[in-house]
């Protein structure tokens, strides 16, 4: 390798190790069998009657179903648990992304309004060809909690706002049960344009669209980011496995905190889930010194 490109794959490297997107090699020699053994390891799902009952005292389990929540749940995929990706553990080995990136130079002086100005009308992607709306995000700049979900759904695209349907109105329940205002967070999506049929997004769209959520990540600093199901917690773990292997474990994130829990849109089909989500939204309470909406 010549020495210019050398230093090129040097800084790429140095740079993608802080931004937490290594490992990218690991001798699978050196790994200690437990490693192997934690792959046949799954969480037990919590008693729901008991769980259930603390999601009501929130104020938030009366939320009706949705024609957003076509969306089937990940199926978990078998490999080690996941460790925060600044820790230097036993990771599982991610394929870095061939697509378009933005991680090439930091870009100094960004903000939301560059972001989105880079977005432009956009056409990366085959999202697209149907949609109607950018739905960009919404919220207050300097949040201290973020929510991020996978995609926009029909009345997103319609509105050009995130979470405004009915899986929409249950995070606002959410938000609200927790002592907060939905001016008071920052929400956003994984990809900007909707997935036909609320699918989930593929690959190549995460992959293309991503990098300018992780820029707004970058602007806003947030001190926790919530990630709403599986989609999201992938892409920011940058891991294959099921959201029930690692929703509501805390994880260190580039100077934030991130927590996973279930999307509001899997709530709607399966309501005794909330108490857990409750129990998720609790921890991020107590990390940030919040105090439940009153009830009345």
């Amino acid at each position: 390798m010549r020495d210019d490109a050398r230093k090129r794959l040097g800084k790429f490297l140095e740079y993608a190790d802080e931004l937490g997107l290594g490992p990218f090699y690991v001798d699978r020699n050196s790994l200690p069998p437990s490693a192997a053994a934690a792959t046949a390891a799954a969480v037990a799902p919590g008693a729901a009657s008991e769980a259930q009952a603390h999601a009501q005292g929130a104020g938030f389990a009366s939320a009706e179903g949705s024609g957003e929540a076509k969306r089937a749940p990940s199926a978990p995929v078998a490999s080690p648990p996941p460790q925060p990706p600044q820790s230097r553990g036993n990771l599982p080995v991610v394929q870095v992304s061939t697509g378009p990136s933005l991680f090439e130079e930091r870009i100094d002086d960004d903000s939301l309004e560059r972001i989105r100005a880079d977005i432009g009308d956009c056409t990366r992607c085959k999202l697209h060809k149907a949609r109607k709306n950018i739905v960009f995000g919404v919220g207050n700049p300097r949040a201290e909690l973020v929510f991020v979900g996978e995609g926009p759904g029909h009345d997103e695209d319609v509105q050009g706002e995130p979470f405004v349907g009915r899986a929409g109105k249950l995070l606002t329940q959410m938000i609200e049960a927790m002592g907060l205002q939905r001016s008071d967070v920052y929400i956003c999506n994984v990809v900007k344009c909707r997935p036909p049929e609320n699918r989930l997004p593929e690959r190549d769209e995460i992959e293309i669209c991503s990098p300018f959520l992780l820029r707004q990540l970058a602007v806003i600093q947030p001190k926790v980011i919530c990630c709403l199901g599986a989609c999201s917690a992938q892409t920011l773990l940058a891991t294959n496995q099921g959201i029930s292997r690692f929703r509501g474990e805390w994880f260190d994130y580039r100077g934030a905190k991130l927590i996973a829990t279930y999307h509001p849109a899997y709530l709607l089909r399966n309501p005794n889930a909330k108490g857990e989500v409750w129990k998720d939204l609790q921890k991020i309470m107590a990390f940030l010194g919040l105090k439940p909406k009153p009830r009345r």
